[in-house]
């Protein structure tokens, strides 16, 4: 074999150093080449994390014991000898700035896995990095110089296996700089002044939120594969909607991003909530600032309650798993009933003038109703089964309106119907058993009662109490209230109208701890009927203008811009199979009952949409047993498209 020269310039000796000069034959392996470079340069260090990156092709070349020959280098090929672990200057939900060193050269999904693993934030699968949105640069501007909070010292085997200590990864607790990052990581951020607030961006509508998704990085190719350079700057953010197994004693890191992330979403009205809930939000991010401040850490308990309390779960899990079928066959025999008189309005049905009474039957997943309880026996005016559709609250407490909307899937789009309840007992069972029904189960499921709990402590904490004023003062100056909601309501209240609305609402949660606050507070926004949805603008096939489609973590949406609504439903348990056509860059879905549709993406690229409906896939699939394990294999084949296999 002829032997021929291969150039490599390498990174540490400076960008002025002139390449390498290698002679080698088209049969030596790559990590032959290695060996040569390092021997020829002479420098004694640690080359371990250095791999070859070849720049014409955009690839590493991370098989060592690939010839040159069989990934095709030719004596032309420019190839760079560097780290593939280089610091990222990294924003975090709650607006801190960290520099870290990650992974150049693995898979994205990789990469996030050992940043959380740095940062001792669990269930990485849920978050991502986007690019971050420019900034228009000012002339003079005072105050760029911002705080950045510097882990690039961390080594990196201290972060692929991080042992914990006093609840914390080591590597915080060697030095009080380290531990006073990881404080301001895991606690939650003072409420922004509402300057801080009015200069974010705000999405104005649905399309402007749409923007912000084609940002995605690719998880199945690497940040140098993606034109990230050293010290750029990307945003660490929840891309997921489905947060599973939430454990606050070890989740303090990710419970407070969570928190942080959810915040701004609702400050910067990226998602849509009543007055009466902003108030809410409100009350519960002034309790929680307060309380942090006196309550350092959300909560670290002691090894051997640990122990017993996790022995007790695995116990539980085991004993569910052995009894739960003679329980449910007892259970489906004795299905709670539910029937009463309800209210029932049709907006899209010009007949219908208003409210009108029917008596009102529940069975399964479907509702019946019949014009009196007498008529019961027969025939049904209608049934409206419920698996499928979405259902929304509209309540207000202080004007005593309970009110149930609900989707419903037609084969031309969403019939909307309205159920108006008398009293909150009512409409909390009933609002339950409409819940359970969208997903399937039935009012005999285990979780009904607890769906009713929940349902209850929510509209609890809506209540007004005017006569317990005693644990604030009556006209609290310290309290920011423009720094609690979001610009709509400092342009529609001065701060002094926000004030007594705000502790009203504080009354009702100023008993919680931090832990319960934050944890009610992350309820609340997922309660909220727009949670979860990620926007995309795309051309439905055949269609002349763009639409939306909005991905949801259990189902897709497509939302007429004309009319601004959902105007169809399709849900991912329905689904037989998703395809990308690469060369058009389309995007077709088969759902059960011959139902096909086809989009082309405007705002994001369609892999990002192949990949987020692949992800949501993918997180339905964790368990309690192998929660441990992350199959990573599985997420690549559901979300990669044609480059992963």
């Amino acid at each position: 074999m002829a032997a021929w020269d291969l150039s490599v310039i390498v990174e540490d000796l400076g960008s002025d150093a002139p390449p390498v000069t290698l002679s080698v034959t088209s049969e030596l392996h790559v990590g032959g080449v290695i060996l040569k470079l390092v021997e020829k340069t002479q420098i004694k260090r640690d080359w371990s994390d250095h791999a070859l990156w070849w720049d014409q092709k955009q690839q590493w070349l991370l098989r060592t014991a690939w010839s040159l020959e069989k990934y095709g280098i030719h004596a032309d090929a420019r190839l760079l000898y560097m780290p593939q672990h280089k610091p990222l200057k990294l924003g975090l939900p709650s607006g801190m700035t960290l520099r870290l060193h990650a992974c150049f050269s693995s898979p994205v999904f990789q990469t996030v896995m050992g940043i959380c693993r740095m940062l001792n934030i669990r269930r990485p699968e849920e978050l991502s990095l986007l690019r971050p949105l420019e900034e228009k640069k000012k002339k003079k501007d005072k105050d760029s110089t911002e705080e950045i909070y510097d882990l690039t010292e961390v080594p990196l085997s201290s972060v692929s296996r991080p042992c914990l200590y006093n609840g914390m990864p080591a590597h915080f607790a060697d030095s009080p700089q380290m531990e006073a990052i990881y404080k301001m990581l895991s606690v939650t951020q003072p409420p922004p002044a509402p300057e801080v607030i009015a200069k974010q961006y705000r999405p104005a509508s649905v399309v402007d939120k749409a923007h912000i998704n084609g940002r995605w990085l690719d998880s199945s190719r690497s940040l140098m594969q993606q034109g990230i350079q050293e010290n750029d700057r990307l945003w660490l953010r929840f891309k997921y909607f489905s947060f599973y197994d939430i454990e606050p004693k070890y989740d303090v890191v990710r419970l407070t991003q969570l928190y942080e992330q959810a915040r701004w979403a609702i400050l910067l009205e990226d998602i849509d909530c009543t007055e009466e809930e902003m108030m809410l939000f409100g009350a519960l991010q002034y309790h929680i600032s307060k309380v942090s401040q006196s309550e350092p850490q959300m909560m670290s308990s002691s090894a051997a309650m640990d122990d017993l309390e996790s022995a007790l779960q695995s116990l539980e899990v085991k004993m569910e798993g052995e009894s739960s079928s003679a329980s449910e066959m007892l259970e489906n025999m004795t299905a709670p009933e539910l029937n009463d008189y309800l209210k029932i309005f049709r907006p899209k049905r010009l007949t219908l003038k208003g409210y009108k009474q029917y008596w009102f039957k529940f069975q399964d997943t479907s509702i019946s109703y019949f014009k009196s309880k007498e008529e019961s026996i027969g025939e049904p005016i209608q049934q409206i089964n419920l698996k499928g559709c979405e259902v929304a609250p509209d309540v207000n407490m202080a004007a005593q309106k309970f009110l149930i909307r609900l989707l419903i899937p037609a084969p031309e789009g969403m019939n909307e119907v309205y159920l108006r309840c008398e009293n909150e007992q009512q409409y909390a069972q009933w609002m339950a058993a409409c819940r359970l029904a969208s997903k399937g189960k039935s009012l005999a499921d285990s979780s009904y009662q607890s769906e009713i709990q929940s349902i209850h402590s929510f509209l609890a904490m809506q209540k007004t109490n005017s006569s317990s004023h005693g644990n604030v003062p009556a006209n609290d100056e310290s309290i920011n209230t423009h720094s609690l909601v979001s610009p709509r309501y400092h342009k529609k209240y001065k701060p002094k109208q926000l004030t007594p609305r705000i502790l009203d609402a504080y009354q009702n949660v100023a008993q919680l701890s931090l832990t319960d606050a934050v944890t009610r507070f992350l309820q609340i926004w997922q309660a909220l009927p727009d949670f979860g949805l990620s926007y995309i603008v795309v051309r439905f096939k055949g269609s002349r203008k763009d639409e939306v489609l909005g991905i949801a973590p259990n189902r897709l949406i497509r939302i007429d811009l004309g009319v601004g609504d959902v105007v169809k439903t399709w849900r991912y348990n329905n689904m037989k199979q998703w395809n990308v056509n690469w060369d058009i860059r389309q995007m077709a879905i088969e759902f059960e009952g011959n139902v096909n549709i086809a989009f082309s993406c405007v705002t994001a690229d369609c892999k990002i949409v192949h990949e987020f409906i692949g992800g949501y896939i993918f997180m339905s699939t964790r368990s309690r047993e192998r929660s441990d394990t992350l199959n990573e294999e599985l997420f690549h084949k559901l979300t990669g498209g044609h480059e992963a296999l």
